[in-house]
């Protein structure tokens, strides 16, 4: 019943780009998709810039009918779906539908809607609601709606745990098909979350970047002058499979997935452990499950939001698994370039790694001028560095104290 489990195809929505090439691309070219909020009039926040998803036509994957009636982050999760589904030349009919199912996760759902709804019912009354709100604004629409266009019927359902969300599914997923619950899994996250409530929330709680003069450079991941987060936009999806069913059919193995580790900081609703311990856990967890130890990672996606707390405390937590390797590991923060996807962050974070093992190439953390000395780990400053990576480790760690740590390693026929 312990199956080992493949990724055979990923699909990507970023602010970097349409597609996992594009996004890819812009990654290794260590640019910024930072830049000001065109998606609602900004200029009475405090924050005014984010990291928005660009030229994204919904009717590409979808009829123009069901587009209006999916909220954006439904529509992100669908694209990338067909893509994940597209490069995995998977095709789900009779008993393979019975046999696959959709975990995708969202940190807050169809928020843009109901923020749109309230506004119509406080303006024009309770007869004007869309009749479609309730399902647009749901935080598994994403994975209903995936469902029933695949017709994949096995588990379906959303996990909700802030910006652990996406990096959760994905974990999730892995113990299913290894527990012969399902036999594929689409696994991953989406936001979209770039909305008057959501910057004003975070404005309120102190952790957005102010740095609305120098959007490109206002990321930044463990550099001293860091001061808050970029709230970024999309989303990601992996095609999951056990490996006796990828072989079966000749899919292409991208990757084997390797680990999983979930803890809670039980500390605080907004802030980390301050030590790191519920972080260490996870990875721990992650890398015991696995039976690698730590000298084996060769690359580390850190959680990285910018924000002071977060990135002393990540620090503290690899310290404490790592020890002095810790200081020889490659580590970078991608959120530098596309901000943080909120419950999207942990799943494109972990199609990246994928992409990393893929490419033999790390991608940097831009941005990154003046050391902090609470953060003096190598974080791969601005430029991306060739090297082979057969273990990747992702961090992602949520508001409430949510910890979820993936591991993937090089496929080999041999385990």
């Amino acid at each position: 019943m312990d199956r080992r489990v493949v990724i055979t195809g990923l699909g990507i929505i970023s602010p970097m780009g349409l597609d996992a090439k594009i996004t890819w691309e812009a990654l290794a070219d260590g640019r910024s998709s930072v830049g000001p909020i065109t998606h609602f009039d900004a200029s009475n926040f405090s924050t005014k810039i984010a990291a928005e998803v660009k030229g994204f036509d919904p009717v590409q994957f979808m009829d123009r009918k069901d587009a209006r009636h999916m909220d954006r982050f439904t529509q992100f999760a669908m694209a990338a779906s067909l893509q994940a589904v597209e490069q995995a030349n998977l095709k789900l009919d009779g008993d393979t539908g019975d046999e696959t199912g959709v975990i995708i996760g969202s940190g807050m759902g169809g928020l843009d809607t109901l923020h749109k709804a309230i506004l119509t019912l406080s303006e024009r009354g309770p007869g004007r609601i869309n009749p479609f709100l309730a399902p647009m604004m749901m935080a598994d629409s994403a994975s209903g709606n995936v469902s029933i266009r695949l017709g994949a019927r096995a588990a379906n359902f959303c996990t909700t745990s802030a910006c652990a969300s996406g990096a959760d599914a994905i974990g999730e997923a892995f113990e299913i098909i290894k527990r012969g619950d399902a036999r594929v899994m689409l696994a991953g996250g989406s936001d979209a979350l770039i909305t008057p409530i959501t910057i004003a929330a975070f404005n309120a709680a102190r952790a957005l970047s102010v740095n609305n003069d120098d959007p490109q450079h206002a990321s930044r991941p463990f550099d001293k002058t860091r001061d808050g987060f970029v709230v970024g936009e999309g989303s990601a999806i992996l095609v999951m499979e056990s490996l006796d069913v990828a072989i079966k059919r000749g899919a292409t193995i991208l990757a084997e997935f390797a680990g999983y580790g979930a803890t809670a900081d039980a500390f605080h609703i907004t802030q980390p452990d301050d030590k790191g311990l519920g972080g260490a856990r996870a990875m721990k967890r992650a890398l015991d499950k696995s039976g690698l130890v730590p000298e084996e990672v060769e690359y580390i996606n850190a959680h990285g939001t910018a924000t002071v707390l977060n990135d002393k405390c990540e620090t503290l937590a690899i310290k404490s698994v790592f020890g002095d390797y810790a200081y020889r590991v490659p580590i970078s923060s991608t959120k530098s370039m596309m901000g943080h996807l909120l419950g999207a962050a942990g799943a494109i974070e972990a199609a990246i790694c994928v992409l990393t093992m893929q490419n033999s190439l790390i991608p940097p953390t831009i941005n990154y001028q003046y050391p902090d000395p609470e953060c003096d780990l190598d974080y791969v400053p601005d430029k991306a560095r060739r090297g082979s990576v057969r273990v990747a480790m992702s961090n992602s760690f949520g508001f409430g104290g949510h910890n979820s740590v993936l591991l993937f390693k090089e496929y080999r026929e041999s385990s």
